[in-house]
């Protein structure tokens, strides 16, 4: 080989781009191209990139101004509504003290009847009797005819609405109890009224019973009532197996008289 050949062998070695190369970038060597692709420096990226939106503003922040004070007003309203209610049952649940003597009217007007609370249930001696109500009637016919209907447990048809409803009205469960509580609280055991509010307590039941016999009883819807008759069947809860108390378990019955019914009650004005 000759002298000049292996010069251009090693100038060819020095010009190969896949070559060492000096720190200084030296003559006969190549700097390396910026490969396709690559990122560009941290800084340029960062100064590049936009500005990331700012999130957007929910609930109560999303309103303007005036309506975020209207929001604050209706929640401090119903606060403060929620605190009296509060106040007030439990007032009504309280021992009498001084402020249920002060103010016992008023405890009384905001709770009864919508809040009223019974715990009777928890009470030393709570009930043990079950007690329904039945109703008959008198019914003119469209021949002119009149006809009574057998009794109607109307407790034992609230009883069949509410077992097994996961959420029963508030109808089924008090709204023929509470009227017979009311009757009984107004009348004697002549069944003769006691106060004012006895005459109140009539119609209430009677108007009642009246709407539950024309939505419900065949007869009565076939005609118009006359009159109608309630009673009440009382009945002990027996004990459990394993006590020894025994008590009978014969109804007892409370007959009231026969009501005759007003105009409007009787063209079916309560259905």
């Amino acid at each position: 080989m000759s002298r000049n050949g292996g010069r251009d062998g090693m100038d060819a070695y020095d010009e190969d781009p896949r070559g060492p190369q000096g720190p200084d970038g030296s003559a006969g060597t190549r700097l390396p191209d910026t490969p396709p692709g690559s990122a560009p420096p941290p800084d340029a990226a960062a100064a590049s990139a936009p500005a990331p939106a700012p999130a957007p503003r929910t609930g109560v922040a999303a309103l303007s101004p005036r309506y975020q004070i209207g929001a604050a007003l209706a929640l401090a309203v119903v606060a403060v509504a929620a605190c009296v209610h509060l106040l007030m049952v439990f007032l009504s649940l309280a021992p009498a003290n001084t402020v249920t003597k002060q103010h016992g009217k008023a405890i009384e007007e905001w709770v009864y009847p919508e809040f009223e609370q019974n715990w009777k249930l928890f009470a030393p001696n709570p009930l043990q009797q079950n007690i329904a109500v039945q109703v008959r009637a008198e019914v003119r016919m469209r021949d002119g005819g009149l006809r009574t209907t057998g009794w109607t447990d109307l407790s034992a048809q609230d009883g069949a609405a509410i077992d097994g409803n996961l959420a029963p009205s508030h109808t089924q469960q008090n709204l023929l109890r509470r009227a017979w509580d009311f009757f009984t609280a107004t009348h004697g055991t002549d069944n003769r009224p006691v106060g004012m509010r006895g005459s109140l307590s009539e119609q209430y039941l009677r108007r009642i019973v009246v709407m539950r016999l024309y939505r419900d009883d065949p007869t009565s819807r076939e005609g118009v009532i006359q009159r109608v008759q309630v009673r009440s069947s009382t009945t002990n809860v027996q004990p459990p197996p394993w006590s020894r108390e025994r008590v009978s378990d014969k109804p007892v019955y409370r007959l009231l008289p026969w009501w005759s019914l007003t105009s409007d009650e009787a063209a079916g004005g309560v259905r």
